[in-house]
């Protein structure tokens, strides 16, 4: 039987390809760049499916022990023998195509499939139930998984990020249910077939891989298109809202046009308290221990696809009073002497508006905002560093680092220079710090900072682990001055 080869990287546009191959027996399954979010949550998916996982990564991560444990044969470097003796080898669209591993497969007749295939195949064993969106997937589909399991359907995940109830972005429960955060990144959502959706919003991002923000927007639409069962569409969105057409959807948010609305909030002492209304009629009483109205419309989203599917109201409503949160979503690090260090993974304009929203309207009656960006890929900042201008209005002070490379080339005249130049330009009274170096924005962060401060820093580069760093600086630089 031939390979079967998807283009790399993917063409969110064209028509998926028929695989050969189904885990509908044990295979032998190499990963490349194993150590990945995307490719480590697949590789736990797969050896909790029973079959045999190697996998390859260029450096020691973390998750490389985990997966160890869990036992996946973990090789750190690059080496055509590892693909040796493997059913399929599989790869994201961050690896060369011409890398030596997926060389040495094609040479070997051995399957080379885009991640995508590989998380179509595993959704293929289950009804699966996906959330796409440009923000809010990872939070979204974490709250849908812990609802359905409060239900006792014990669903399966492949979840972009740790979800602190579980303690992993993944687990493969062998049940009737999986949910699966459906990555538009590279056109992987396209190419999952799933028994429902929920759709969070579509906003400007990927234009490298797309071109064109209409490409974005047709791929969202075809994703609709494609579920089979329930689509529940954020309807507080004005692209999602345009994109409806007459398309059977079930709408959620805020908005009084919501099929499934949130009502009668109230924020108190980080979290929210509020009602969800089906139609006029309210059916579920929630109180959500996390920050941000966007959290609340995330919640909402979870609660109306769950009920869809035949899960009681206030089977939610109890599932989300637990909800612990997902790993780098206004995850606060640490207090000292009255100034608060939160880590979050904002990185688009939306998303640092929501973060600092939620720090505003949360109820801990913080006296000032500082909000620490790290501007990431090279690529994406040449083409929408303007967007930033007006994002950071409910932050008291702005510090801007230089961009993360994210595996990007750097491109003449372009560092976080312009996104402190944009949001200098819309707003001059604003206060603005341009911070490149690292060791320099600490120790401006370790003495900047104040009782009733709360330090947000966003981003999804090496930005994570800010927060310990400047806790670290504040505690020995009182060491110093009282020994």
């Amino acid at each position: 039987m031939p390979p079967s080869t998807i283009p790399h990287p993917l063409d969110p546009v064209a028509p998926r390809k028929p695989v050969v191959w189904e885990f509908d027996r044990p295979r032998r399954v190499h990963i490349v760049g194993v150590g990945g979010p995307g490719m480590s949550a697949i590789a736990i998916a797969l050896v909790g499916m029973g079959h045999v996982v190697s996998g390859s990564d260029i450096r020691e991560r973390q998750v490389l022990d985990r997966l160890r444990a869990m036992g996946v044969t973990v090789h750190i470097g690059h080496d055509r023998t590892h693909v040796h003796g493997a059913d399929v080898v599989t790869y994201s669209t961050a690896i060369p195509s011409d890398l030596n591993e997926l060389d040495e497969a094609r040479s070997l007749g051995i399957p080379t499939v885009h991640r995508a295939e590989v998380l179509g195949a595993i959704c293929r064993r289950c009804a699966s139930l996906g959330v796409s969106g440009t923000h809010g997937k990872t939070t979204t589909s974490s709250m849908l998984m812990l609802i359905l399991a409060e239900a006792g359907l014990d669903p399966g995940f492949v979840i972009g990020g740790d979800v602190t109830d579980m303690g992993t972005g993944a687990r493969w429960t062998g049940s009737e249910w999986f949910v699966v955060e459906a990555d538009e990144s590279d056109g992987t959502h396209l190419r999952l077939p799933l028994a429902g959706t929920i759709l969070t919003n579509v906003d400007v991002d990927h234009l490298d891989n797309y071109g064109t923000f209409d490409a974005v927007v047709e791929g969202y639409r075809r994703y609709l298109d494609a579920a089979d069962g329930p689509r529940v569409v954020c309807v507080d969105d004005p692209m999602t809202r345009d994109m409806l057409d007459g398309r059977p959807v079930i709408g959620y948010g805020l908005s009084e046009q919501a099929d499934y609305q949130a009502v009668n909030l109230i924020a108190r002492d980080g979290m929210f308290l509020f009602d969800v209304s089906h139609r006029g009629a309210v059916i579920a009483s929630v109180r959500l221990p996390l920050r941000g109205k966007h959290n609340v419309v995330n919640a909402t989203g979870a609660l109306a696809l769950a009920v869809e599917v035949g899960v009681d109201p206030a089977v939610a409503a109890s599932a989300l009073a637990r909800f612990g949160g997902v790993a780098r979503r206004f995850d606060v690090r640490g207090e000292d002497a009255g100034a608060t260090l939160v880590d979050d993974y904002a990185h688009l304009p939306a998303e640092i508006e929501a973060a600092l929203s939620a720090a505003r309207d949360s109820g801990d009656r913080w006296r000032r905002v500082v909000a620490v960006f790290q501007p990431n890929r090279f690529n994406r900042m040449s083409e929408i560093w303007m967007d930033y201008a007006d994002c950071f209005k409910r932050a008291d002070l702005v510090v801007i680092t230089d961009i993360y490379a994210s595996g990007t080339a750097p491109i003449p005249g372009v560092t976080g220079k312009l996104v402190v130049n944009a949001v200098v330009e819309s707003d001059r009274e604003r206060r603005v710090v341009w911070m490149p170096r690292r060791d320099a924005l600490v120790e401006f962060l370790a003495g900047e900072l104040r009782d009733g401060d709360v330090c947000i820093s966003m981003g999804c580069g090496d930005v994570a682990t800010l927060p310990d760093e400047v806790l670290a600086a504040r505690r020995s630089a009182r060491a110093r001055r009282s020994g």
